[in-house]
């Protein structure tokens, strides 16, 4: 067996104990062609493909989707994370305080703020940004940045995000997979979602 196949079949077995773990966890069909309002915001993405919506969510205003299953691929939304507010959910504000976004933050900082909350929630070591450069997003100036890391199973994945503040709120949408097929695999149709999202107004 390769390195690839042990790393695939891994992220597979990862991801089915996850749903076995958790009976409420289910996919939720978005068609292609029907517009979805997604993380409990206004913003609305008109998918191309058919994909699934993850219950459970990692923040409050967050929503998962996927094609194959969460770890082998995956796009989060951000509808409008309030200043003051951490990106995702704090399970350990103790010994493990996440980072808030801030009225402070400004869009080329996002990448980092990112990166704090990973390796702080998910005790990631290895984690680096691979590009930042300006991007529109929701027919506003943003911010798209690349970046990797290495998963608790030790794969490497590989990551793409675009972000905007609007009215002091911050929009994200990103999307992660594996670095070895699926990522490339998969970029076209993360790459059509994010064209397709936007806000009312």
């Amino acid at each position: 067996m390769t390195l690839f196949s042990r790393q695939l079949a891994a992220a597979c077995l990862s991801f089915a104990v996850l749903v076995s773990a958790h009976p409420g966890l289910a996919h939720k069909l978005r068609e292609s062609g029907q517009t979805e309002a997604v993380a409990q915001s206004d913003m609305t993405v008109t998918p191309t493909l058919d994909w699934n919506r993850l219950d459970g969510r990692i923040g409050k205003r967050t929503e998962t989707w996927t094609l194959d299953g969460e770890q082998l691929n995956n796009v989060t939304f951000f509808g409008g994370i309030e200043p003051g507010s951490p990106l995702i959910k704090e399970r350990d504000r103790k010994n493990k305080p996440l980072p808030d976004f801030n009225r402070q933050t400004l869009l080329p900082e996002i990448p980092e703020l990112l990166e704090r909350t990973y390796r702080a929630d998910r005790d990631i070591g290895t984690f680096s940004v691979l590009s930042v450069a300006p991007a529109r997003f929701l027919a506003q100036d943003g911010v798209e940045f690349a970046y990797s890391y290495v998963d608790a199973d030790n794969l490497t994945r590989l990551g793409l995000a675009r972000a905007v503040i609007v009215q002091g709120d911050l929009f994200m949408m990103l999307y992660e997979a594996p670095r070895l097929h699926y990522y490339e695999r998969n970029l076209p149709d993360f790459m059509a979602l994010l064209e397709s999202a936007s806000l009312p107004g």
